[in-house]
């Protein structure tokens, strides 16, 4: 494909393989107990998927728009898409994979929590031990309302912005709230079934905006959120930095 060709595609980062310990032992049950988990390396999108990116995809499919989608608040196209099912943000990723020819997915709970403490261990957000200042970093659209958007604070060690703050992110795993009990170390898909889908990150609509890098949190996946996105993992193989 030529450069042009591929600006449809969301911008990735390389998450390198390597062991981490995944969970906290001082948050919710459903994050404990603290365990080694080894990750193959791979990619996870820069940004969560903004309109932009999302109205592609609508106009390629011929589907509707979801949710919230006109709402001026939500609108800007440099913003993170919400309102997105989870089934929506799988079919997504399908779209993108047959239109990309790379394999596109959604990230595993412990590939999203990997990436998300960006290499460093022992931290509770992205960016060190305490909450940020809210005046610095809102965490949401101080003039319109809704998230922020995506981008405009500092990133993480992997080079990934808006981990842990803007909008939930829909993960591949079915939800299991004692799952870690019984994961594998290597490459856990998360529970075999389940009625609800994992998600993570944090909320621009919530009191508290940010979350930490081990909170844990699931829907049911055909909701629809106004604090819900997701953004994308791949592969290593076929996508060019």
């Amino acid at each position: 494909m030529t450069a042009e060709k591929n600006e449809f595609i969301p911008a990735t980062v390389v998450i390198p393989a390597g062991a981490f310990l995944m969970g906290s032992e001082d948050g919710m049950d459903n994050e404990q107990p603290v365990h080694r988990v080894y990750l193959d390396a791979f990619r996870l999108g820069k940004f969560p998927v903004t309109n932009r990116e999302y109205e592609i995809f609508l106009k390629a499919a011929a589907t509707p728009p979801p949710p919230f989608w006109s709402e001026n608040r939500f609108a800007d196209s440099a913003k993170p898409v919400v309102g997105v099912s989870w089934h929506e943000a799988a079919a997504y990723c399908k779209w993108l994979s047959a239109a990309s020819g790379s394999h596109f997915r959604l990230p595993t709970e412990a590939e999203w929590e990997r990436a998300a403490r960006g290499g460093a261990e022992g931290q509770r957000y992205p960016w060190g031990g305490e909450l940020p200042d809210e005046n610095a970093c809102p965490g949401i659209d101080t003039q319109s309302g809704g998230p922020p958007r995506v981008g405009l604070f500092q990133p993480n060690g992997f080079g990934l912005y808006d981990m842990c703050a803007s909008v939930h992110e829909w993960c591949s795993d079915f939800y299991e709230s004692d799952y870690y009990r019984v994961s594998p170390e290597r490459n856990p898909p998360g529970a075999p079934a389940g009625a609800r889908k994992s998600s993570r990150g944090g909320s621009w609509r919530h009191h508290v905006r940010f979350s930490r890098c081990a909170a844990r949190s699931s829907l049911d996946p055909g909701f629809h959120y106004a604090d819900y996105g997701f953004r994308v993992a791949a592969e290593l193989d076929g996508i060019a930095d």
